[in-house]
């Protein structure tokens, strides 16, 4: 494991996040098919699924960034209104030339401070969004209160393997390789530095799940994906 963190202080994170996704927008796309094999695709339906949309229901992406997410929303569910927030508004420039129709409303947002009023979504989602946050708490009773009672909360995060092997195997693919690919590929080394430290600290799934129980969401279950790496939870408002 390394022995120094790139990580921010808390109170410098949110400047260090935004700057960070500004200057990978453009490269963020293809490093995720790479980094991920192409399972992000794969995993984008399954978010989309859990969030249970009713016919003509309302969507928030949470942390939206180029608008994946949203996109493959409307694929699975023509009739539905999306929302698309984030923070990065280079990202959603890139989701916004993806979606030449303007079926996606992307709005500039915090995830911590979510400018929608309670009850206005089906269902909120959030992809890769809360180990970039300084108070996953707060980020869940946000989407909590903007979703209507019986709606879902489904967030998809990067977590460590508990099986000592697929552990090593993922530090080592962190730590070593993503880092010189994202050299080869981005300009900005430095997002794919701080990716894999930011796992460190991050809660492992039923550590995760307790958040989500902490801010009133009910019923939560996760699922778990490639070896481990991967987690999938779901809550109902």
């Amino acid at each position: 494991m390394p022995e120094s963190s790139p990580l921010p202080p808390p109170e410098e994170k949110p400047v260090f996040v935004r700057h960070m996704f500004a200057d990978a927008a453009r490269r963020y796309d293809r490093m995720n098919r790479i980094m991920t094999l192409g399972q992000d695709q794969r995993w984008r339906r399954l978010v989309v699924e859990a969030c249970n949309l009713p016919s003509g229901g309302r969507l928030l992406d949470v942390a939206t960034g180029t608008g994946d997410i949203a996109l493959e929303a409307l694929r699975q569910h023509p009739d539905v209104w999306v929302v698309g927030a984030d923070f990065t508004r280079e990202m959603m420039r890139i989701g916004q030339a993806k979606d030449p129709e303007g079926r996606i409303a992307f709005v500039e947002a915090d995830a911590l401070r979510l400018p929608f009023p309670d009850d206005s979504f089906d269902a909120a989602c959030s992809g890769f969004l809360m180990r970039n946050v300084t108070d996953v708490a707060a980020a869940f009773a946000e989407q909590r209160r903007v979703v209507k009672p019986g709606g879902r909360v489904v967030c998809l995060e990067i977590t460590r393997p508990a099986m000592p092997i697929w552990r090593d195997i993922f530090h080592f693919y962190f730590f070593h390789i993503v880092p010189r690919l994202s050299a080869l590929l981005s300009s900005n080394r430095d997002a794919y530095t701080y990716l894999p430290h930011s796992t460190l600290q991050f809660p492992r799934p039923p550590g995760l799940a307790e958040i989500m129980r902490s801010v009133g969401l009910k019923h939560v279950t996760w699922r778990t994906m490639m070896l481990g790496t991967v987690a999938l939870h779901v809550g109902e408002v």
